[in-house]
């Protein structure tokens, strides 16, 4: 991916759920972020339910699919943070770099990210803090807390600021 200015990416290993990966697409639509689909998906991506999440956002995001974890690898570069009930680092400790591309890694909804992927990037596996009784929190929730953390450090780069109430 050739890009003029760094960008944050939002990527999803093997998803499961439709309704998740089309509500993590309109967050990415919103922000401005490719989302990289890496298959084998629980469902297909034209799937009604998935475009209904996303609504009318499909033609304004930038998506990108892959037969597996290798070809996403080959085909891109830039900072890898693996999200994971299993990182040790929190996700708003991290500092997410501005200078270049940014990847922001889930893995399934039941199984999470590969363990072998973890053990060869445990430097970059990343949690975000929940009760340890509890397994963890929704995908597409955990994309929005994730991109909004490094949106939040670069100072929201081209995102609307100021909202404006309107007569009533």
């Amino acid at each position: 991916m050739e890009n003029e200015k760094p960008r944050l990416n939002i990527v999803l290993c093997e998803p499961q759920i439709p309704q998740n990966t089309g509500n993590i697409s309109r967050t990415c639509a919103v922000i401005g972020a490719p989302l990289h689909l890496i298959k084998p998906y629980g469902f297909e991506i034209s799937d009604r339910t998935v475009r209904r999440a996303g609504l009318d956002y499909w033609d304004k995001l930038d998506i990108y699919e892959y037969e597996n974890t290798d070809s996403f690898f080959e085909q891109n570069s830039g900072e890898f943070f693996f999200f994971t009930t299993k990182g040790k680092l929190t996700h708003s400790d991290v500092r997410y770099p501005a200078d270049k591309d940014v990847f922001l890694i889930f893995g399934r909804e039941d199984k999470g990210l590969p363990e072998e992927l973890l053990y060869k990037n445990y430097d970059k596996c990343v949690r975000i803090p929940m009760r340890d009784t509890l397994r963890s929190l929704n995908l597409s929730n955990s994309a929005a807390v994730a991109a909004y953390e490094v949106l939040r450090q670069w100072d929201y780069p081209q995102l609307g600021r100021e909202g404006a109430l309107t007569k009533y």
